[in-house]
C-alpha cells in the first residue's frame, strides 16, 4: 500500500469516496447513490482544489486508489469555525479494519500541521466504528447530538 497526494485529475474520485463515507448501520439499506448530489454533501467535493485547506490523501494498492482522506474549510456537519479545516474519510470495504483508514489519518494529519493549521474537526456517527480509530489519533468530543458527536485533533 503505498499513500501519495491526490493529483488534479483524480479530483472526480472523491465523489464515489464520499458516497463509500456515508455511514450505512447494519442491516438498512444503502441511500441512493444520487444522495451525494444535495447540496450538504456535494461542498465536500464541488470545485476542490480552489479552496482554503483543500487536501488529500490517498491509499493506492498496485494503481487502484482504495482509500481517501481529504480536507477543506466548509459549513458542513463538522464544521466549528471558519479557520478550522472538517475531515472527511472513505476506505473501500474490502480495505477497511487492516490499518488503511488510520494511515490515512496519519498522513493528513501531518500534512495539516506542516502547512500551519492549528486543528482538524470532523463529524461520525455514534454507531460508526471509526469512533475508536479518531480517538486513538487524538479526536475529542466537543459536542454531540442524538446521532453523532462532532470531535476536533489538537495538531
Amino acid at each position: 500500500m503505498t499513500y501519495r497526494e491526490l493529483k488534479p485529475s483524480e479530483y472526480g474520485l472523491l465523489r464515489n469516496f464520499l458516497y463509500e463515507a456515508i455511514f450505512v448501520p447494519e442491516g438498512v439499506e444503502p441511500p441512493d447513490r444520487s444522495i451525494i448530489e444535495l447540496p450538504e454533501l456535494s461542498l465536500y467535493y464541488e470545485a476542490f482544489g480552489s479552496k482554503a485547506a483543500d487536501f488529500c490523501i490517498v491509499a493506492e494498492d498496485e494503481g487502484d486508489v482504495v482509500g481517501a482522506v481529504w480536507t477543506r474549510i466548509m459549513d458542513d456537519y463538522g464544521h466549528i469555525d471558519d479557520h478550522t479545516p472538517s475531515l472527511a474519510i472513505s476506505v473501500l470495504r474490502e480495505y477497511r479494519k487492516q490499518g488503511t483508514g488510520t494511515q490515512l489519518l496519519h498522513e493528513i494529519l501531518m500534512l495539516l500541521k506542516e502547512s500551519g493549521y492549528e486543528r482538524v474537526s470532523l463529524a461520525v456517527q455514534k454507531a460508526n466504528y471509526a469512533v475508536r480509530m479518531y480517538e486513538q489519533a487524538g479526536f475529542r468530543t466537543i459536542s454531540e447530538n442524538e446521532e453523532e458527536y462532532i470531535m476536533v485533533c489538537e495538531l
